[in-house]
This record gives structure tokens, C-alpha cells and sequence, in this order.
């Protein structure tokens, strides 16, 4: 498995503040759980710089991992723009000295 992190943000180009309704975004959330249950999205902060997350998944690849996101509700409505999905290798510095 990848692990891979990915940059949401609310789309208010196309659509206002109003239109993030109580029941779309428990929608958003009741898809985001499932998939922390399923271990594809392993931890999810909230954006202070722009209503929106960042998200650390893990996926057997970039295909799977964005295709999580696009099962999200919010992205399918083209409400949720995804910025990047960057894919992530361990840190070298952490690794044994030689």
C-alpha cells in the first residue's frame, strides 16, 4: 500500500455558501467515516486556511486513492475541488545510518 495526501477545498467559484447545507456536508462526513472504516482515509484534518481537508490515504495506488475522493458526495455534485494528491515515500533521514 501508498499512503498519499490529498488538499480539499470547498468550491465556492461555482457555488455559494448557502448550498453547503446541514444535510450535504453530513453526507460528506457519513462518506468520509466509511471510508476511515474501510482504512483508505487513515487520518483527515480541517483546513484553517479554507473551509475544506487534508487527507491521508492510503490506497494501492494514485487511481485508487483518487478515486476515494471522488466518491465523496461534495465532489460529485462538483462542489469539493481536490488541489493535489501527492504521493508520499518515507522520510530517508529516519532511516538506519551506515
Amino acid at each position: 500500500m501508498a499512503q498519499f495526501i490529498a488538499l480539499a477545498r470547498r468550491n465556492y467559484d461555482d457555488h455559494a455558501e448557502a448550498e453547503f447545507t446541514g444535510e450535504s456536508l453530513e453526507a460528506e462526513a457519513e462518506r468520509a467515516r466509511e471510508l476511515y472504516a474501510d482504512g483508505v482515509f487513515r487520518e483527515v484534518w480541517s483546513r484553517k486556511d479554507h473551509p475544506g481537508a487534508v487527507l491521508l490515504i492510503e490506497a494501492a495506488s494514485l487511481d485508487d486513492a483518487q478515486a476515494a475522493l471522488e466518491s465523496l458526495p461534495l465532489r460529485q455534485r462538483g462542489m469539493l475541488f481536490v488541489d493535489a494528491v501527492v504521493p508520499l515515500s518515507p522520510y530517508r533521514g529516519f532511516g538506519p545510518r551506515g
